[in-house]
């Protein structure tokens, strides 16, 4: 009994059920992190190859139209656009790889340093979600109160 009172916070403790589930749960994460990430550089890619498109389209329709030199900052406006979005995106993969990694040996060393560590990442990740939803909520009210004026005003 008291062996359980030294490894338990407030009556809780991680048992053998707890384990299993925050294994499996790493393993979890450390999938979604990974392909994360290899969609972050999709993304900078795609970025690049839409730039060079639209850079290439708006410069033909410049040529034919007798137009200024637009192209090339509606293209790096668009890759910078999608480079942003990635960045913004690898912090939580990021994140969630580390508390992944930090889990695993948190369970297989019964290392409490680790286990606080893989928690303090897991709460980075959604505090930073949160966050980001917040600001994109934010935005998209913003442009419908905009929108909605620009329609009464015209």
């Amino acid at each position: 009994m008291e062996q359980q009172q030294e490894n338990s916070l407030f009556g809780l403790s991680i048992d053998n059920v707890t384990a299993g589930y925050l294994k499996e749960t790493a393993s979890w994460a450390k999938l979604l992190a990974i392909v994360g990430m290899i969609g972050c550089g999709f993304i900078v890619i795609g970025g690049i190859v839409a730039s060079m498109a639209i850079s290439s389209a708006t410069s033909e329709l410049s040529r034919e139209m007798g137009g200024s030199g637009a192209s090339a900052a509606a293209g790096a406006a668009m890759m910078i656009f999608y480079i942003i979005m990635a960045i913004i995106y690898f912090f939580p993969c990021l994140f969630t790889l580390r508390f992944s990694n930090h889990i695993k040996v948190a369970l297989n060393a019964n290392d409490q340093m680790a286990l606080n560590e893989g928690m303090r990442n897991l709460k980075a990740t959604f505090r930073f979600m949160g966050v980001i939803t917040i600001i994109f909520i934010s935005l998209f009210l913003l442009l419908f109160l905009l929108g909605g004026l620009g329609a009464v005003m015209g």
